[in-house]
């Protein structure tokens, strides 16, 4: 059975309500909490902020107890409630989503910390404007992804999806042209490769994204979109 925003909470016990509509709601705090430590992240990288970038790591943990608590709760519920159908999907979706929003988290520690190291050279290195650009792109997907999981939005998943493919052109690129860069000056290689693997984290961060958006159409439709293509994703959601 599809499911939308206006028949999800359809059972007899409002408390089974209650506690769905609950741990749905903690799912989207925590993804708020890992965007403003992503957005934290990359602005402590571009403005040399270590002050900004030693808070992210800090409040790493407090992302990773969201974590651990939401999973509690829909172990909680699998048990006391032995959902099906829908709900069973709910639950699943919003413990799967959890997962790819604490890695979200420690993606954004490891950009702190080479903003941390970055920092100390003095010097912006090459890479700050791929790096400006992808994180526009991978921030927006996360915003999109959690408003998808919110409305149970199956065309704002698939725009997600589909902006992870753009994601993974643009990163290669930068890689390409990055590499290029530190083989005709050898110097840079040190700051050079600390900004790559801030790409890197980014990339991921997209990945997890799209993993989020997954999870939504899986929820929705009630089918299995993960490790296909974007054009078969599309297919199966509009189906």
């Amino acid at each position: 059975m599809a499911l939308n925003k206006d028949t999800y909470s359809h059972h007899i016990s409002q408390q089974f309500n209650d506690e769905l509509e609950d741990v749905k709601s903690r799912l989207l705090e925590m993804g708020g909490q890992a965007e403003k430590q992503l957005g934290d992240s990359i602005h402590a990288l571009i403005e040399a902020d270590s002050a900004l970038a030693e808070l992210v790591c800090e409040k790493d943990r407090k992302v990773n107890r969201m974590e651990l608590d939401i999973d509690e709760e829909c172990r909680r519920i699998l048990a006391r409630r032995q959902p099906a159908a829908s709900d069973l999907r709910l639950v699943m979706a919003i413990s799967k989503a959890t997962t790819d929003l604490e890695r979200v988290g420690d993606e954004s520690k490891r950009i702190a910390r080479l903003a941390i190291q970055l920092s100390e050279t003095g010097e912006a290195p090459k890479g700050y404007v791929e790096v400006r650009h992808i994180s526009e792109k991978v921030r927006q997907m996360m915003h999109q992804a959690l408003d998808a999981f919110a409305r149970f939005d199956v065309d704002l998943a698939l725009e997600v999806a589909k902006a992870d493919k753009d994601v993974d052109i643009e990163y290669a690129s930068a890689i390409r042209e990055l590499i290029t860069y530190m083989m005709e000056d050898p110097r840079s290689i040190g700051r050079v490769i600390n900004v790559i693997w801030a790409l890197r984290s980014l990339e991921r961060v997209g990945d997890h994204a799209r993993n989020i958006a997954e999870q939504v159409i899986y929820l929705v439709k009630g089918t299995d979109v993960r490790h296909i293509s974007y054009e078969q994703m599309e297919a199966k959601a509009q189906s």
